[in-house]
């Protein structure tokens, strides 16, 4: 529950409250743009959560289902202009750029909303582009990237960081806070960003490893399930570790995230270290890996299949454990 001392506060520096006669808050409009693999089951959290919300999707069959749940289903980005708040979760930098400022874009009309929060894996160059253009026209921006897949969503677990202005952060907590587990500020600008780049290195050198070490303990004799049911027991085991253990050990390989898309998030981390003059050896060989992954005919699969790969350079052939394993989502 706010409190009257931090009402006053957002009001004074420029956020609208409205209390409604039970000293609640009334709730914002919600835009969203994207439904994809992340966006549809984002959107969906919090029309769950009794949101009013409209969408767009650039397939417009594919966020036509968000109807049952109450969502309301636009044509162009602009006609999202009059939300309060819009939500955005594409794929690349060029896509956020486009679905902003293209035509027809979310800030070219002449009604636009008070605060975009751009919650996808895109470049500090294009996040800090997009939030200058959009300052330019009295639109505040968050950087909200996200830390899981649709799965995690689904199970209520996903995280989020974000950074921007104070007060819009406070303005758009209570909806982060409904897509997801938990949401944390770490200040202005692009800073979010960096924190996502250096969780997605996490990500592609823990896969790696991972990987390597299931290889070589199957090659000394050790079931895939074995060895994994360890390790996630252990103080070593992560949620990640358990949450890829189904793929690793019965090797279904349908996509949550591809080596190409892990191959774009380990080229900005690298990018982020020559900039920054800070060495990224072990992200290097990461990026190689997947590369020579991608190189084998690999696209589209999930990015676990960097353990096929491991297997095949260690004379190892998988085969399917066939064994019920939780995820523990």
């Amino acid at each position: 529950m706010f409190h009257y001392v931090h009402l006053n506060f957002l009001q004074r520096v420029g956020v609208l409250v409205v209390v409604n006669s039970d000293n609640s808050l009334q709730q914002y409009t919600i835009g969203w743009i994207g439904a994809g693999r992340m966006g549809y089951p984002m959107a969906k959290r919090l029309l769950e959560n009794g949101y009013d919300v409209s969408i767009y999707n650039r397939t417009r069959s594919k966020a036509e289902p968000l109807e049952e749940f109450g969502g309301k289903i636009v044509n162009t980005p602009s006609e999202l202009g009059d939300r309060d708040i819009v939500f955005t979760m594409v794929s690349t930098s060029d896509d956020l750029v486009a679905v902003t400022f293209g035509d027809n874009g979310l800030l070219t009309g002449s009604s636009v909303p008070r605060l975009l929060v751009e919650c996808s894996s895109v470049s500090e160059e294009a996040s800090a582009q997009v939030r200058s253009q959009a300052a330019g026209i009295g639109v505040d921006m968050l950087a909200s990237p996200v830390s899981g897949n649709g799965k995690v969503v689904k199970a209520g677990k996903l995280t989020i960081v974000s950074s921007g202005p104070k007060a819009a952060f406070d303005m758009a907590e209570p909806y982060l806070n409904a897509i997801g587990r938990g949401v944390t500020y770490v200040g202005e600008g692009e800073l979010a960003r960096m924190v996502k780049i250096c969780h997605n290195l996490l990500l592609g050198v823990y896969t790696q490893c991972l990987a390597e070490i299931t290889v070589l303990a199957e090659k000394g004799g050790v079931s895939r399930n074995a060895f994994l049911d360890f390790i996630n027991n252990s103080v070593m085991g992560a949620m990640f570790s358990r949450y890829k253990t189904p793929t690793f050990v019965n090797l279904d390989m349908t996509p949550t995230f591809t080596p190409e898309l892990l191959r774009k998030d380990l080229d900005l981390g690298l990018k982020a270290g020559e900039s920054l003059g800070v060495p990224l050896p072990v992200t290097q060989l990461t990026r190689d890996m997947v590369q020579a992954t991608i190189d084998a005919g690999h696209s589209g699969r999930d990015f676990a299949v960097l353990l096929e790969e491991q297997a095949k350079a260690s004379g190892l052939e998988l085969k399917s454990e066939n064994v019920e394993v939780s995820d523990g989502l």
